[in-house]
């Protein structure tokens, strides 16, 4: 197993406005470059793609998403998702375009038994709170500022840093590091 591999996945969906966060994120890292040994990859709302990817041996895995947890728009959020069961969100959760992390990370049992795949040893997932999920192409002016904060923080724990309970953005906003409750969010 190479558990030095990083992969930071951008999910969302660029047609629903902050859903495409993540998205917009990756593209902003792979612009600025990135350490050997760390995958940058845009799925968008390829989930089935996803979670066949993550069974590569990777060491660890930052899902980059929109993440509805009740703070203002624009908060970036650090969460240690755990690989393996959630609790079933009914029968879009196999459709292979409405995957959200949560179903991805519920498969990965599964899939790694039948393919004899690697899981991931880490998962988290970098979400950040939309304004709106409404059809339209474009973040809010909230989520794209968070954007960039996303990126510093992505760049932070793919270097090995040790990332606070807080991590402060330029805007002032914070970064809250929460512990997952075997669900990573999903919208």
């Amino acid at each position: 197993m190479t558990g030095g591999r990083t992969l930071v996945a951008g999910v969302g969906n660029i047609f629903l406005g902050d859903d495409g966060f993540g998205v917009e994120t990756v593209r902003r890292l792979v612009l600025t470059g990135v350490p050997d040994g760390v995958d940058v990859v845009d799925v968008g709302v390829r989930g089935v793609h996803l979670a066949y990817q993550l069974l590569d041996g990777y060491g660890t895995v930052v899902l980059v998403d929109a993440a509805s947890r009740g703070g203002a728009p624009g908060t970036v959020y650090l969460i240690e998702a755990q690989a393996g069961p959630v609790e079933p969100s009914g029968p879009a959760a196999l459709d292979g375009h409405r995957m959200g992390p949560d179903a991805v990370l519920a498969l990965l049992a599964t899939l790694s038994a039948s393919t004899g795949g690697v899981p991931p040893e880490r998962v988290l997932v970098v979400g950040c709170e939309p304004a709106s999920l409404e059809e339209g192409i474009g973040l809010s002016a909230p989520v794209a500022a968070g954007v960039e904060q996303a990126v510093r923080l992505i760049r932070r724990v793919v270097s090995g840093e040790t990332v606070d309970d807080k991590v402060i953005g330029d805007e002032g906003q914070a970064a809250g590091v929460e512990a997952s409750d075997r669900k990573a969010p999903s919208c």
